[in-house]
């Protein structure tokens, strides 16, 4: 999409796509309306009903396109990049995200200023909202007990509060930028966790390998929250559920995690129960506990099918 610039680093950009090919547009129009210009741009089509080649090929000729025949998840659909992705850094963008002016060449000069940085997020804001409201400006770190933490500026308006590059204890999935020799040493995203906590996961293993994680507001991303997953509804409550005991897991000690689980059948389970039976929201109490039982040995249930 860019003609190459051979005083910049490399940067591959990819997204994922899935029955929304106007949404992929519009970010790939913003791809093209940077300064930088030396990206490789790729297109992962994660399986949709109808394949969107046509259209994006003849609009955007340049990109990379790659069709896989299955929704293969948010990790699984983005990995499918790295065979061909050649850049020194990749940049992982939801398609239902654009970026803004100057965030890709801020984002590379950032790793040249922060030696220890494994992978970066920029500031994320909610897409065409007056006044501006933040969706992301860091996180904090996952509680061992609760299996919870904070996203930094959520829902706040941004009135500049957020000026300085932070590290943060995780990057957020819908804009991150890691650099070659990072993703050497970790390797892809866990394709197992299929949708959520796979970002979460990626960075307790970079954190683990001695590198850092950023948030840089200098550079800016709106995202327009997808509509596919807010309508997901069931799907949701089962994979945050678990997803969310795969990652405690996979990234907490023996005895932290004793205490999660016991935390968990006395009151994590029994209130979300509750709750469930109280609002008759059935299908979710279902996703709910196949969600847990996943753990315990029901691993094909009608969610992942």
């Amino acid at each position: 999409m860019k003609t190459s610039d051979a005083t910049q680093p490399l940067v591959s950009i990819v997204t994922v796509n899935y029955n929304q090919p106007e949404l992929t547009c519009a970010l790939l129009k913003s791809i093209d309306q940077q300064d930088y210009c030396a990206v490789q741009v790729i297109v992962i089509d994660n399986g949709s009903r109808q394949n969107p080649a046509n259209i994006i090929q003849t609009l955007f000729p340049e990109t990379i396109f790659i069709r896989s025949e299955k929704n293969l998840g948010f990790a699984g659909g983005n990995n499918l990049a790295l065979p061909v992705a050649t850049g020194d850094y990749l940049f992982f963008v939801n398609n239902d995200a654009e970026i803004t002016p100057g965030c890709i060449d801020t984002l590379t000069k950032h790793f040249e200023q922060h030696s220890g940085t494994g992978i970066v997020s920029p500031l994320i804001c909610y897409f065409d909202q007056q006044p501006e409201v933040i969706q992301y400006a860091g996180m904090s770190p996952i509680h061992p007990l609760t299996a919870r933490n904070r996203t930094v500026g959520e829902r706040e308006p941004n009135q500049g509060q957020y000026q300085q590059s932070t590290q943060t204890a995780y990057t957020h999935g819908a804009a991150m930028m890691i650099t070659r020799k990072t993703l050497e040493a970790v390797g892809p995203m866990d394709n197992g966790f299929f949708l959520y906590y796979e970002e979460l996961d990626w960075c307790e293993r970079i954190k683990r390998a001695g590198f850092e994680i950023w948030m840089d507001p200098c550079a800016k991303v709106y995202h327009k929250e997808s509509a596919t997953v807010q309508e997901m509804g069931a799907l949701k409550t089962y994979y945050l559920t678990r997803n969310r005991l795969r990652f405690m897991r996979r990234n907490f000690p023996l005895l932290p995690l004793s205490f999660f689980f016991l935390f968990l059948w006395l009151i994590t389970i029994p209130k979300n129960t509750l709750l469930f039976l109280l609002r008759r929201q059935t299908d979710n109490l279902w996703a709910f506990w196949s969600g847990i039982l996943w753990h315990f040995g029901l691993k094909k249930n009608s969610f992942e099918q």
